[in-house]
């Protein structure tokens, strides 16, 4: 299953990130990518996605520290950044493996820089910059990333 959706603003990548807060798994495990270049949102929709969920505090980019874990409504949130990764090997050196052992959401921004030890993805977010506007592609990897786009809808955009 793929589904696509312009992102004409911030505001747009924010509706996103709330239905997908919304339609998170039962039993709070999935895996997302973000894929896209610098700068395409993928830090902006987990901030979108946390703060649906009433998340207040500091969403950044964990380019340096290459993760940061954000708790709110119950659930672990992963958030992942491999962009200064220059071998898949580091992953495994960071220990970054033992994360995925447990029930949270784990939101991994350039997981092909640690592939093919990263575990799979159950849904994959590729943000694409077209010309004054974003494009959001959804495809769902798994059954329980089938299950979280099927439910999954946006507000109509003005």
């Amino acid at each position: 299953m793929t589904r696509s959706f312009a992102l004409p603003d911030e505001a747009a990548t924010a509706a996103l990130g709330a239905a997908l807060a919304r339609n998170l798994p039962r039993d709070g495990r999935l895996r997302v990518y973000l894929l896209g270049d610098l700068g395409a949102g993928k830090t902006t929709l987990v901030r979108a996605m946390l703060r649906a969920l009433g998340y207040t505090g500091a969403v950044r980019s964990p380019t340096y520290t290459l993760v940061e874990l954000h708790v709110v409504s119950g659930l672990h949130f992963y958030h992942f950044d491999f962009y200064r990764f220059t071998s898949p090997e580091e992953f495994l050196e960071a220990g970054l493996d033992e994360y995925f052992d447990e029930a949270a959401i784990c939101l991994l921004e350039w997981p092909q820089r640690a592939a093919p030890f990263v575990p799979a993805a159950d849904i994959e977010i590729s943000l694409e910059i077209q010309q004054n506007t974003r494009r959001a592609t959804l495809r769902a990897a798994s059954l329980t990333g089938s299950e979280c786009l099927a439910s999954l809808h946006l507000p109509p955009t003005p």
